[in-house]
């Protein structure tokens, strides 16, 4: 039977990630400017992020812009917007699937517990699913950033350091993974016959079992 706790907390975990990934899809803070060599200027900040970009200044004013074309963006910023936006439609799916097939909710009353549970697993293997989807964006960005911060070929007011928004990703990955992992780990039954058809059979058909075991048996005593 169903663990209706283990369903309820992978449930919402998973929902936290989906919120949190939501988040940082739209906040434009994956990449911020990096003050290195002789010149320091900290009168202003970029912020960079998947839409739009920020400056602050130091006044506390603040001018965001979005981006004017898409098909002028990078290659791994392009494949970061799909897979975001790919992943967040998953966990949208996920939750329709959750809901209807959770233990707690009266969702499809009329069904066999098979039914919503298998309803469950289906979420479960979604969000995990979306879990990665939102890994791959957020790391390839990070490695990025690093690697362009380390390459003396690049200048210096083009490094850009880690943004929180990308910290942010990778807590909502993770709880994408591990709330998916234990709506999954709720939703499986506790036990289960490593043979169900025979034992399907045994039960629809009682005598037929006990001259299968009586033939069995015969044998056995011949040898006696």
């Amino acid at each position: 039977m169903a663990s209706t706790g283990l369903q309820l907390v992978g449930l919402v975990l998973a929902v936290l990630g989906w919120v949190f990934g939501a988040l940082v899809c739209a906040a434009p803070l994956w990449r911020v400017s990096a003050f290195v060599g002789g010149e320091l200027v900290i009168a202003q900040v970029l912020w960079e992020g998947l839409w739009m970009n920020c400056l602050s200044q130091t006044t506390g004013h603040i001018q965001c812009k979005s981006y004017d074309s898409t098909l002028a963006l990078s290659t791994y910023a392009q494949a970061a917007r799909c897979l975001t936006v790919l992943s967040l439609l998953l966990c949208l799916l996920a939750l329709l699937f959750g809901v209807l097939g959770a233990k707690c909710t009266h969702c499809m009353a009329t069904a066999k517990q098979a039914t919503k549970a298998q309803l469950a697993r289906i979420s479960a293997v979604l969000y995990m699913v979306a879990g990665f989807a939102y890994l791959i964006p957020i790391s390839w960005t990070a490695y990025a950033i690093v690697r362009d911060f380390y390459d003396p070929n690049v200048a210096a007011p083009l490094k850009r350091e880690l943004g929180p928004a990308l910290y942010l990703g990778w807590g909502a990955s993770v709880l994408l993974l591990l709330g998916g992992a234990l709506l999954y780990i709720g939703s499986t039954p506790a036990g289960g016959s490593v043979l169900p058809g025979f034992t399907r059979a045994v039960r629809d058909n009682p005598t037929s079992a006990a001259a299968a075991a009586a033939e069995v048996k015969a044998p056995e005593k011949s040898f006696v």
